[in-house]
């Protein structure tokens, strides 16, 4: 084992004093050594605990370091265990299209309604109906209401959400209704619905302590259930505010803002001194309380990679963009969590160009590709979309889809292609940043010069930045976020002139989807 740093043993003599306490570990900084170190002085104390991780991968992997004495897994096995199992009969029901539930909750066939300029059908309804449901679950809410209800692309503004909620709520209601019945119901059970009911009933967590990890991508209902244990248990958040990723489905970063011991771990493990400064760059950007000091034992070199090992990508669109680019050069490629999300964008892309409509979340209210092509090219919520439909104009839906058939597992791959979401907690030899992450556009003010003058960096956009950067261990190629080479943000030294960072936006749910 290495020795501890200064920080680790700080956190280690702060744990036994019974304190809450907020660790902001940040990217490589050896956050599994160090909850290890805290839960085995729980055992010298006689103490029982709990680890509470996002996902049973990770807490299976931070787990074989830690004594018997420290149960591990996640908020839904245990919530499974309290409700779950109670809906055992309806968790592995058959999927059925989501039209065909609207159907089973009232929703006609023949259904056709104006939203402004677009129009409603059934299917789209239907959709929308369950996506409500699944952002209230999502919540700290103990009741549906309107904001639940997923704005939709081309009618995002709040009179055309305001009329759409009103459709949607009476549904949603009813099909929550239809998901409290344990042994029969027409909507697919899932298992966030049992967490989101074992929530709703304020349940006890039996621990003298919590470590609970990746703090600052908590979802509102886990984070309900969890500070709420915090009258009867010793917490420890541990987590990164700079890579909170997952804002746009709901999660929060608990952590800035808890009543605790603010503690950190700044040192890397992953990289050298070279990126750690990158990082930094970014980290400044996003007013992060940490800055990252990187390893003397590691050389991160900054260089441009025509062959990296990964390459982070900022969407699903440019994702999809990049397999391609990588299947023409004849590199063998994996994408990071599979295919599935792509080719169902594809296939929604694919059935608008054959003049048929889509329930895809992303076009749902778009009648044909034309239309669909005018708002990706001029209307700024959809600028996102636009790589799509140059990427099916120029190679067709259908090769597309058949480039998505090629992708080889990643441990025979060349290159793996990744959303920077899905790069969380990931780490590659060569690193570079796929092109779809776009700088800040230009204000209407200009310098001495006649310039355009940058615009703020979007902290929306700067987290994903940072989780791409520190993704490297030997090289890397920044590639698409060369512009903040340029831009005053990227030079934060003292006297520069630096544009306030714009704060996180509440704009459409789908203006910039994220990848899960």
């Amino acid at each position: 084992m290495r020795i501890p740093t200064p920080e680790q043993t700080a956190a280690a003599e702060a744990f036994p004093t019974g304190a809450h306490l907020v660790i902001q570990a940040g990217a490589g900084t050896g956050k599994t050594t160090t909850l290890a170190m805290l839960a085995h002085t729980a055992r010298r104390q006689r103490r029982t605990g709990r680890y509470v991780a996002f996902n049973r991968a990770v807490a299976r992997h931070a787990a074989r370091t830690f004594p018997t004495e420290v149960a591990y897994g996640t908020a839904h096995a245990l919530a499974y265990a309290a409700v779950g199992r109670h809906y055992q009969a309806r968790l592995n029901a058959p999927r059925q299209a989501g039209w065909r539930i609207g159907a089973a909750l009232g929703v006609d066939d023949g259904m056709r309604l104006h939203i402004g300029p677009r129009k409603v059908d059934n299917k789209a309804l239907s959709h929308t109906v369950l996506r409500t449901v699944t952002r209230f679950r999502q919540s700290a809410d103990r009741k549906i209401a309107h904001h639940h209800v997923p704005p939709l692309r081309g009618a995002e503004s709040e009179p055309l959400h305001a009329q759409l909620s009103g459709l949607v709520l009476p549904y949603a209601r009813k099909a929550w209704a239809d998901l409290r019945h344990p042994d029969h119901g027409v909507v697919r059970f899932e298992h966030g619905h049992y967490l989101k009911m074992w929530a709703l009933g304020d349940p006890v967590i039996p621990a003298d302590f919590l470590l609970l990890d990746e703090e600052q991508d908590t979802d509102p209902v886990v984070e309900q259930v969890l500070t709420a244990q915090r009258d009867h248990a010793q917490l420890v958040l541990v987590g990164d505010s700079a890579q909170a990723v997952y804002g746009r489905r709901g999660a929060r970063d608990v952590m800035t803002g808890f009543d605790g011991i603010h503690l950190s771990l700044s040192r890397s493990f992953r990289f050298g001194p070279a990126l750690a400064a990158e990082a930094n760059r970014w980290l400044t950007i996003v007013s992060a309380p940490i800055r990252l000091t990187g390893s003397p034992h590691r050389e991160t070199e900054l260089c441009r990679l025509p062959t990296p090992e990964a390459i982070p990508c900022r969407t699903d669109v440019g994702a999809m963009v990049e397999v391609i680019r990588q299947l023409e050069a004849d590199r063998r490629v994996a994408l990071a969590g599979g295919g599935e999300s792509l080719s169902a964008l594809a296939r929604a892309a694919h059935d608008l160009a054959s003049g048929r409509r889509t329930a895809h979340p992303e076009l749902v209210l778009f009648e044909s590709w034309s239309e669909l092509r005018g708002y990706a090219e001029f209307d700024p919520a959809g600028r996102d979309l636009l790589p799509l439909v140059e990427l099916l104009d120029e190679h067709g839906a259908d090769a597309v889809l058949r480039a998505l058939d090629q992708l080889s597992p990643e441990e025979s791959a060349e290159v793996t292609v990744s959303t920077a979401h899905r790069a969380k907690g990931r780490e590659w030899s060569s690193v570079r940043i796929a092109d779809d992450f776009t700088g800040p556009d230009d204000l209407d003010e200009h310098d001495e010069d006649g310039t355009p003058l940058p615009g703020p960096v979007d902290l929306d956009e700067a987290c994903p930045a940072y989780v791409a950067v520190t993704r490297a261990r030997s090289r890397l190629d920044i590639g698409g976020l060369s512009w903040i080479n340029t831009h005053p943000a990227g030079d934060p030294r003292p006297g520069t002139n630096v544009p306030e960072p714009r704060r996180p936006r509440n704009p459409p749910a789908t203006t910039r989807k994220p990848a899960t």
